[in-house]
């Protein structure tokens, strides 16, 4: 009997000893996750700034075990905490190589594969796994070709264009080739590598329908000039603004004006006002497209323009840039809105002002649709339209 009293009250030991240690995992858990919610709560102007900092110098102290946890306080968070909590992790790791601590790689690994995370939480977490283990590199790097982190799939996509350029060298596998940069163009976001596979493509004969890649829109109507002397014409409303009638006429700067046709062959959509309404000074141009699509879903407008600018979808103003001549580039100005099931009206309204030096002379923009990854989503009465994957 005294046996099994003594077993007894060793089981009721570790009964109470397992459940203080479940009861300190959870408690730990909760205050990682009232950590970084309070990071979080860190505002640009200083709001919140003194708790974010206690917060953090706890949140360096978690056990490696937790980096995971801590990487997912990364998810929702801006710039300004991501770049908070990623320094925390960082510290945490750090410390953990300084003590020979080996980091959780099974963990870091599945929360990697969790597309659900932030990139940028996903992206610490591939740099400490590479940092501990830098053959897992080789493994990893091919599965960010579709990748929604552009980070990764930036690596992923160099990594194609690396083993394309190898394949060029062998006269007898230029077939290969070609596939091998034409799987880069597919999973590339960004210009440079998107120029790099297309020009190598080219090269080996085969054809690139750039403005597809992008999503650019090539088929506009327009109409011009209205009058901007004085930059005073950014805010009025000429008539496009208030109905889109392409068979109307309306008073313009110079005289009457009517909306005609325009269609750009620029691989980038520039559509180059000066050529096709003709080059005028304080002036106003707009654009307008229909879009056609199967379904109602959420896109990106993403417009590069040179001059003050604004972009409406189905009469919802989408951004608004009263700048001219600052540079311009692909997606420089990016509004969100949502398409509709059906037709769909774009509407783009670009100023050129009153400068005469010879920098100051483009009246210009290009325009594309696409998803939030900057993925192409095309109209579906486009000419010859082969659909970008929407991965």
């Amino acid at each position: 009997m005294r046996m099994y009293s003594r077993i007894g009250r060793w089981a009721a030991v570790l009964l109470v000893v397992s459940a203080a240690g479940e009861r300190g995992l959870c408690q730990a858990a909760e205050n990682i996750d009232q950590l970084t919610k309070t990071i979080r709560a860190v505002e640009p102007k200083g709001v919140g700034h003194r708790e974010a900092i206690a917060a953090w110098s706890e949140l360096a102290k978690a056990d490696v075990a937790d980096l995971p946890q801590v990487l997912a306080g990364m998810d929702g968070a801006d710039d300004l905490a991501a770049n908070w909590i990623r320094a925390a992790a960082e510290t945490i790791a750090q410390r953990a190589a300084g003590q020979k601590e080996s980091l959780p790689l099974d963990q870091l690994e599945k929360f990697l594969a969790d597309t659900k995370h932030s990139p940028r939480g996903r992206q610490a977490a591939f740099e400490m796994i590479v940092a501990e283990q830098p053959a897992a590199r080789e493994q990893l790097v091919p599965t960010f070709l579709n990748d929604p982190s552009m980070e990764l799939r930036r690596l992923a996509v160099a990594e194609a264009l690396d083993k394309a350029a190898a394949l060029v060298k062998d006269e007898a596998r230029q077939a290969d080739a070609a596939e091998a940069y034409r799987t880069a163009l597919t999973a590339a976001r960004d210009t440079d590598q998107i120029d790099a596979a297309a020009d190598e493509l080219k090269k080996l004969n085969q054809p690139v329908d750039l403005p597809s890649h992008f999503g650019f829109v090539m088929r506009w109507h327009l109409i011009g000039p209205f009058d901007n002397r004085e930059k005073k014409g950014f805010d009025v409303a000429y008539p496009p603004e208030k109905e889109i009638d392409l068979q109307a006429t309306y008073p313009g700067l110079n005289g009457d004006v009517k909306w005609f046709e325009h269609t750009t062959d620029d691989a980038y959509g520039t559509v180059d006002l000066n050529k096709a309404i003709g080059k005028h000074m304080g002036a106003i141009g707009y654009a307008y497209a229909e879009f056609d699509s199967p379904t109602a879903r959420d896109v990106d407008i993403r417009l590069g323009c040179i001059n003050g600018n604004k972009v409406w979808l189905n009469g919802e103003l989408l951004t608004a840039n009263h700048v001219y001549h600052a540079g311009t580039a692909i997606d420089q100005y990016v509004g969100q809105g949502r398409l509709k099931a059906g037709r769909n009206q774009i509407l783009v309204k670009v100023a050129q002002n009153e400068q005469t030096e010879d920098w100051a002379q483009r009246w210009q923009f290009q325009l594309r649709v696409c998803d939030h990854l900057g993925t192409a989503i095309l109209s579906a009465d486009r000419p010859g339209k082969t659909q970008v994957s929407s991965r």
